[in-house]
């Protein structure tokens, strides 16, 4: 697919993804989404990408979801409505479970207003590193509708249950230092060094066992909703799988070669 919404770009690994509708702050139309989706198909087939980079164009990050459509849909014949209205949140989820289950480290380097949909899509990232010019607001009350990127399932984690009842009743806007003390925010940055903060950061995440940090994150993700004994035996079965990669044979075998230990039954 030619991308002409988004661009993606690879370099030393590492995967940078822009929302590139700076005219429209970014928002995410149907036409963006479907491409969204391919580029992160994409990468998270590409084992030579190890990492990836979310940011948008211009003074954005990202606007939410795109009026212009969400007009369309209303004008839609009365007995369509509902149909498309589903049809259009299973993209939208299915985008929005492509980043939080990459199987590897995602950052979002939001550089200006993250709203709605563009918050969710933030959160939706493994980390968030913000500009001075960022700021968050979960403003889908604002057009009567309910949060559905996401939202009322990772903010509460970031933020506690009644913080996120109030971003979300509320709608209002949260700016960078706000959103730093209330743990939306894990870094902050210039807007000059932004992207290259995070690419940094998400060259540092990535160096590890890509087997063993995949298989981590996938335990990770599930670890607020699993008791106990089950985390343990999803970990069991990981490293498993771990001590047959040649990722970890390599490292054990460095490790002795280094120590100049007697080499044994590795």
């Amino acid at each position: 697919m030619t991308y002409s919404l988004i661009s993606l770009r690879v370099e030393d690994s590492i995967a940078t993804l822009t929302l590139n509708r700076p005219e429209k702050r970014n928002a995410i139309s149907d036409d963006m989404r479907a491409e969204l989706i391919d580029a992160l198909e994409r990468v998270a087939a590409d084992r030579g990408i190890r990492a990836l980079v979310l940011t948008g164009a211009g003074k954005g990050f990202c606007a939410g979801g795109d009026i212009a459509g969400m007009e369309r849909r209303m004008n839609a014949p009365a007995g369509e409505i509902a149909f498309n209205g589903w049809h259009r949140q299973q993209r939208v989820h299915h985008a929005q479970a492509l980043l939080h289950t990459m199987p590897k480290p995602t950052i979002a380097a939001v550089n200006g207003a993250a709203s709605g949909l563009g918050a969710d899509t933030a959160l939706a990232c493994d980390f968030i590193v913000a500009s001075e010019w960022a700021s968050f607001s979960w403003s889908y009350i604002h057009r009567g509708i309910v949060p559905d990127g996401g939202g009322m399932y990772f903010l509460p984690r970031r933020v506690g249950l009644p913080m996120a009842k109030a971003l979300i009743f509320s709608g209002r806007k949260v700016d960078v230092d706000e959103a730093a003390k209330l743990g939306i925010v894990d870094r902050t940055s210039s807007a000059e060094t932004l992207v290259a903060d995070a690419q940094a950061w998400a060259t540092e995440l990535s160096r590890g066992s890509a087997t063993a940090l995949a298989l981590s994150k996938t335990i990770l993700n599930q670890a607020f909703e699993l008791p106990a004994a089950q985390v343990f035996a999803q970990g069991s079965q990981a490293q498993g799988i771990c001590y047959t990669s040649s990722e970890h044979r390599e490292a054990v075998m460095a490790f002795l070669d280094k120590a100049g230990a007697p080499r044994g039954q590795v």
